[in-house]
């Protein structure tokens, strides 16, 4: 097949949309809302993104309150921030692409010293990030937070976004709940599988039934927590499919790997130590280095790391899903479509080319340039970019 007729680069259905293309712009943090504000900058990165060709692009990380911002430069989807984020979403489309926000809590990730208030976690526990405790939650802040994601998902439809998108990975809120590792709770959310994932199971119901058929609902799903002791594929498939039953998606992102505990696992490619070490306070560094093997522990990247997991959910739902893992050559995009996903989520490998789509379809180049060193990770706190691209954008 010539570039053009391959079925990744023909149009589909999700949900109440049409998008022109099978291959979306993964929520990647753009470190573009300093104080948590929309910029040009911000503006840019995606509009460059939908200009490249890609279906969808979305927009990350959008916390649904104050005390889920993964640092105090994360932007809150509250009701000013929509009407700013009209200047994304008004770009993405005039390029021609649909707008996703991803909607999440951080949980055990969040800075708490950044954000300058606690966050929350399913048990009392240490956390890294947050450089200290996190309180166990109560059912009072789990019913804020329900609430929270709700006035989110409203907010978006304001903000002019075609689709949310719930974050159910990394360990973040949502995600630590359906973890045995994280969550040791010993009321109606914790125990079995069936009450771990109740909570996060209760807000995507919630968030549906505020947005209705306006717009698109998804959620990126962690396949795999990558520690010991945390979710495996034996529960989080049948945690998936009770999220398939329950009719609320219009299609699961797959992913696996904890910011909390190994971010390397959905990474791959290099560790980038130095560099993240001098985006930390100097206290911080010494500690941070010492423990480093155990949270970013070195994977080597492979086109289509995380497909012998996905195919594994393939095999069991019937819902649409959306392969996220090292795609980096045209083949590995049209390989996974062939298998039976429906749509293919890209991350790096557009932050180096935000054209590449565009690329591909010409048939210029059937790889990207991304040679997953990883020295992107550290440039949240500068403007996320490639470092061997052009630069931050202006």
């Amino acid at each position: 097949m010539t570039a053009p007729d391959k079925s990744v680069f023909r149009s589909a259905r999700l949900g109440p949309l049409s998008l022109r293309n099978r291959i979306v712009k993964a929520a990647t943090f753009e470190g573009a809302t300093p104080k948590g504000e929309v910029t040009d900058r911000l503006v840019e990165f995606h509009r460059r993104v939908a200009a490249g060709g890609a279906g969808m692009s979305t927009v990350a990380y959008c916390a649904v309150s104050p005390d889920g911002r993964v640092q105090r430069h994360c932007l809150v989807l509250d009701d000013a921030s929509a009407v700013a984020l009209r200047k994304v979403t008004d770009a993405i489309h005039a390029e021609g692409a649909a707008a996703s926000a991803q909607l999440g809590h951080a949980g055990l990730v969040a800075d708490a010293r950044s954000n300058g208030m606690k966050s929350l976690a399913p048990s009392r526990r240490f956390s890294p990030p947050a450089k200290g405790l996190v309180p166990a939650a109560s059912q009072a802040d789990l019913d804020r937070v329900r609430a929270s994601f709700v006035t989110a998902a409203r907010n978006a439809v304001e903000a002019g976004f075609d689709c949310v998108e719930i974050h159910l990975g990394h360990g973040y809120l949502l995600s630590s709940f359906m973890s045995p590792r994280l969550n040791k709770r010993r009321d109606q959310y914790g125990g079995t599988w069936q009450s771990r994932s109740a909570f996060p199971r209760e807000v995507i119901r919630a968030v549906r039934d505020a947005v209705g058929s306006r717009i698109a609902v998804t959620a990126k799903f962690g396949m795999t927590d990558g520690v010991a002791g945390g979710l495996w594929l034996e529960e989080s498939l049948q945690i998936a499919a009770a999220i398939e039953a329950d009719g609320c998606l219009d299609a699961m992102q797959l992913t696996g790997g904890s910011s909390l505990e190994n971010a390397m696992y959905f990474f791959r490619g290099d560790v980038p130590l130095e560099e993240m070490l001098l985006t930390q306070p100097a206290y911080v560094r010494p500690g941070m280095r010492l423990i480093a093997p155990r949270l970013f522990p070195s994977y080597p990247f492979e086109e289509g790391f995380f497909l012998p997991y996905a195919r594994q959910f393939r095999a069991a739902l019937s819902m649409p899903l959306t392969y996220l893992g090292g795609v980096n050559r045209i083949d590995t995009a049209q390989a996974v479509i062939d298998e039976g996903f429906d749509f293919v989520a890209m991350g790096r490998a557009l932050l180096r080319e935000p054209d590449l789509i565009n690329v591909w379809q010409s048939g210029q180049r059937d790889e990207g340039l991304c040679v997953h060193c990883n020295k992107c990770m550290p440039t949240i706190y500068s403007g996320t970019r490639c470092v061997l691209a052009e630069g931050p954008l202006d």
